[in-house]
């Protein structure tokens, strides 16, 4: 063998061992990318329930009498809202940020109250004895965690609402809130009114 066989030789193994050792390093959890996570993270030996498996169409009648007003219905298993406009003509399916924790998570029936365009933001009081770092108010904009539109709803301190952080979504995130991406909730805007209903499971 040449000398210059030799050199082409070991030039492949070492190459062929560093993308060895890379690729090994790519299947390993990316450790870093939990740091300042808002999701709690679940044990990775844990059988968890995908949300893909979760994320499809659902029927109104098994949750609702009627669509009067239209109908919201938010899945916090599989973080999926669902909208059914009162003519049925407009089905819609997003995904969505859930509360971080079971305490913090509220089921039941609610309606849209209120409507607002641009929200500003403040922490409830349970937040404040949690956060006391937080500011006491957040005007409209790029820092808002309302987003650009907010879904009042007839349980205090409670919203549908818009993120500006896309990371959160499909996420355990949030202090009771459902967050949807923004261009999701300007075009749920659209289509809501006072009065629409309102399910969490």
């Amino acid at each position: 063998m040449s000398k210059f066989d030799k050199s082409n030789l070991s030039r492949r193994t070492f190459l062929g061992t560093t993308m060895a050792a890379a690729a090994s390093g790519l299947a390993s959890p990316a450790l870093a990318q939990q740091e300042g996570s808002t999701e709690i993270e679940r044990d990775i030996t844990e059988v968890v329930r995908r949300n893909i498996s979760s994320f499809r169409s659902l029927d109104w009648h098994p949750y609702f009498s009627n669509l009067r007003k239209g109908a919201i219905l938010v899945d916090t298993t599989s973080r999926a809202l669902h909208f059914w406009s009162e003519d049925e003509a407009t089905y819609k399916l997003y995904p969505t940020s859930v509360p971080l924790t079971e305490d913090m998570t509220r089921r039941g029936r609610t309606s849209v109250i209120r409507m607002v365009e641009g929200p500003s933001w403040s922490p409830t009081p349970a937040m404040r004895v949690r956060n006391p770092e937080w500011p006491a108010h957040i005007p409209p904009g790029p820092d808002n965690p309302l987003g650009t539109h907010a879904l009042y709803l007839s349980w205090k301190y409670y919203r549908i609402h818009g993120t500006h952080d896309t990371r959160k979504i499909g996420r355990r995130s949030s202090n009771g809130c459902i967050g949807l991406y923004n261009e999701h909730i300007a075009e749920l805007y659209q289509l809501v009114r006072n009065g629409t209903q309102v399910l969490l499971i």
